[in-house]
């Protein structure tokens, strides 16, 4: 019956869709019939919709029953067994690729501190401010919980972190940055005594020089799937802020006793080098995974897989193909880390007097301006990058949204007409990857099942 407010559903045409009850959660009606005649031990399902207005589902109801229902029979299967209708045609091209989660075989979701305000800052000095109070002997217990606005639970005691972060020489080394949301870099003390969820096991490969691949696992079947980012940081468990689901870090590579390992399938290693009759790069690998990920036709054409499950990633047998494609995913890796020649000269501008403060962000297309106040805005701004959108929720209005009330220093007014620039280039390399990507499906490195060797490979890291 649809009406799914949470959901935001809309008809397929684009009009409205209303609940049958006044409430925000869809509504489905199912029937269950048991025939003891039957010798068949699979049972058959049967699927019908209706979409609309709450009084044409009433009237439809009023005028039809199980017997004179249009139905649509329905063949669930392993692992996920849906009973709704869904765009099937690629599933068996989509299954020869490799899973990203035995590509890298340790990773994790993202952290969740539950204490944001407090441990996570735009300014590092203000951060500070704060773990020096939390550590300062002479505060009591009452007064740092009333100032930082933190609260004891049944596993968790302000006092009993404090005694320790007091006592501990170290304190410093916690100071890190973290990636809380795509091109937003914020300062975190990461004291695992202070974080609900560290994650340490996996994130403290993070500390050290690395890359990681992110994605997530799941998203809401509404949503376009465009979760897809790196990080040289730690990174937060909603950093894609999506409706359902949370952010996963793959680690290109894993520290253990000063040494630095890869964190890639040595089944696929071995298969890349037998296809290319080459050692390939690790840094190449996440490039051109990277790459693959950004294309809009792998991400339309599998749509209703990546929604359910992590990605898959195909890789090709061409030698030539795979390199073009990672030179590619490199150019976009540098973009969002950031790090990009490219972004020497951005293509927007700051104009405009006034106090630098972020009121309400307002986007004037035809102009393609971005205003932050009455008086000042962003230019050269075109649509398609002002609408980009990483994860739940378009970059360029969260960002400026995320900084609300906030006076932009001339290092944030420099990093957001970098950030409109790495968008439109990455606009451009996307369609320089959809040129190519066709060739990728033509000929198949296919998937090779090792689940004991990433068993040991897990184990043994």
């Amino acid at each position: 019956m649809h009406g799914n407010a949470l959901k935001r559903e809309k008809c397929p045409d684009g009009s409205k869709d209303e609940n049958v009850f006044d409430i925000r959660q869809g509504v489905a009606i199912a029937f269950f019939i048991k025939n003891k005649k039957s010798s068949n031990d699979e049972c058959k399902v049967f699927h019908s919709e209706i979409w609309g207005l709450r009084d044409k589902k009433y009237n439809w109801l009023n005028s039809h029953d199980i017997k004179t229902t249009k139905w649509k029979e329905l063949k669930p299967h392993s692992p996920f067994y849906f009973f709704i209708p869904r765009e099937e045609k690629y599933e068996k091209l989509y299954d020869k690729f490799w899973k990203v989660t035995n590509i890298f075989p340790v990773n994790s979701v993202g952290i969740v501190t539950s204490r944001d305000k407090f441990l996570i800052d735009f300014d590092k000095n203000k951060l500070r401010n704060r773990i020096n109070m939390f550590r300062n002997p002479t505060i009591s217990d009452e007064n740092v919980k009333a100032i930082l606005k933190l609260k004891d639970k049944q596993k968790w005691r302000v006092s009993d972190v404090r005694k320790k972060l007091i006592t501990d020489n170290n304190w410093e080394k916690y100071f890190q940055k973290i990636l809380y949301r795509p091109f937003d870099t914020r300062h975190i003390y990461y004291y695992p005594g202070l974080i609900e969820r560290s994650r340490l096991e996996v994130m403290k490969n993070m500390l050290d020089k690395n890359l990681a691949f992110l994605t997530m696992r799941q998203v809401s079947l509404d949503e376009d799937y465009t979760h897809f980012f790196v990080s040289e940081h730690i990174v937060d468990n909603r950093a894609f802020l999506s409706s359902k689901g949370i952010m996963q870090i793959f680690p290109l590579y894993l520290y253990k006793n000063s040494k630095r390992i890869p964190n890639i399938s040595p089944t696929l290693q071995k298969e890349l080098k037998a296809k290319f009759d080459k050692n390939v790069k690790v840094e190449e690998i996440l490039n051109y995974i990277y790459a693959i990920s950004y294309s809009t036709i792998y991400r339309h054409k599998f749509s209703e897989f990546l929604k359910i499950d992590f990605p898959r990633i195909p890789f090709t047998t061409d030698y030539d193909l795979f390199k073009k494609i990672a030179r590619l995913g490199k150019r976009l890796v540098d973009l969002h880390l950031m790090k990009s020649d490219e972004l020497a000269v951005p293509v927007a501008k700051f104009q405009g007097d006034g106090n630098n403060v972020v009121i309400k962000p307002v986007y004037d297309e035809e102009k393609g301006r971005v205003y932050i106040n009455k008086t000042q805005y962003f230019e050269g701004i075109e649509r398609d990058v002002w609408e980009y959108q990483i994860g739940g929720y378009q970059v360029l209005p969260k960002w400026l949204k995320d900084r609300k009330g906030r006076k932009l220093s001339l290092e944030e007014i420099k990093h957001y007409c970098k950030v409109v620039t790495a968008l439109k280039r990455t606009i451009e390399i996307q369609e320089k990857i959809d040129k190519l990507y066709p060739k990728v499906e033509r000929e198949l490195i296919p998937y090779k099942e090792d689940k004991k060797g990433l068993e040991e490979f897990t184990k043994k890291e």
